[in-house]
């Protein structure tokens, strides 16, 4: 019994549960990850579809025409408590244009996600190859963090 108790104080003590794959995140040097995120959303990617279109939105002249670029990533949740079932990336043509912030809608169960046009090839490029996983992490200070990460890869 004497020697069991060190691994009961340790099992005793507070659990501050760091988000699952917290390894993969990049330093937090603003400081804006130190608390426990109130919310996160895991998912293995198993399945994806890609669909280019091509609109006409309305009547109006000059008529804007669009053609979104969009990635519909499929897969299983891994987090505790997490409801996501899928997570779709759009690609906006328009340089230096801001994007839209990542946003996780409770109902439909869908992490919305906004790249630049430029990172379509990269992803695509991953899941041809990779086991990818999508996290979102939200915080009560308001940050949010989301990104599409490989598992840990071995090198050849």
């Amino acid at each position: 019994m004497r020697a069991l108790l060190p691994l009961l104080f340790l099992l005793s003590l507070p659990v501050t549960a760091a988000p699952l794959h917290s390894q993969f995140l990049p330093p937090d040097d603003l400081t804006l990850r130190q608390e426990t995120p109130e919310a996160q959303q895991l998912l293995q990617v198993t399945d994806y579809s890609v669909v280019v279109g091509n609109q006409r939105q309305s009547s109006q002249q000059p008529i804007p025409i669009t053609a979104p670029l969009i990635v519909r990533l499929k897969g299983k949740p891994l987090s505790k408590g997490a409801t996501i079932s899928q997570v779709l990336i759009n690609f906006d043509g328009e340089a230096g244009k801001s994007l839209k912030k990542p946003a996780f809608d409770d109902k439909t169960r869908t992490l919305t996600l906004n790249y630049p046009v430029a990172q379509y090839r990269i992803i695509l490029d991953l899941l041809r190859t990779e086991t990818l996983y999508v996290q979102f992490l939200s915080y009560a200070n308001g940050h949010i963090w989301a990104d599409v990460h490989t598992g840990t890869v071995r090198t050849r």
